[in-house]
């Protein structure tokens, strides 16, 4: 066998201070849910208060051009001509 030496009690300490972050986590996670149940009750749209979150961690550089991609793209789907069949792949 080894003589190595491995430090079990450093090793649960970590363990179970990950354990108390997942429960944190899933505890957030369920408050998150409740908010939104919340919201649509108020009659707002989850989807679009999802869509607003996510543009806000974004700086106005990225909501930019992501704009300009999906105006491009957009522009690009519309002046192409329609094809008569959609090709399997």
């Amino acid at each position: 066998m080894s003589d190595i030496t491995i430090p079990g009690g450093k090793i649960r300490a970590f363990v179970e201070r990950i354990e108390n972050i997942d429960g944190e986590l899933q505890e957030l996670n369920e408050q998150k849910k409740e908010v939104f149940s919340e919201a649509k009750g108020e009659g707002f749209d989850v989807k679009i208060l999802k869509e607003i979150i996510k543009l806000r961690k974004q700086d106005q550089d990225e909501r930019d051009e992501r704009e300009s991609l999906l105006d491009l793209y957009m522009k690009a789907m519309e002046t192409a001509p329609a094809e008569k069949e959609a090709k399997a792949a």
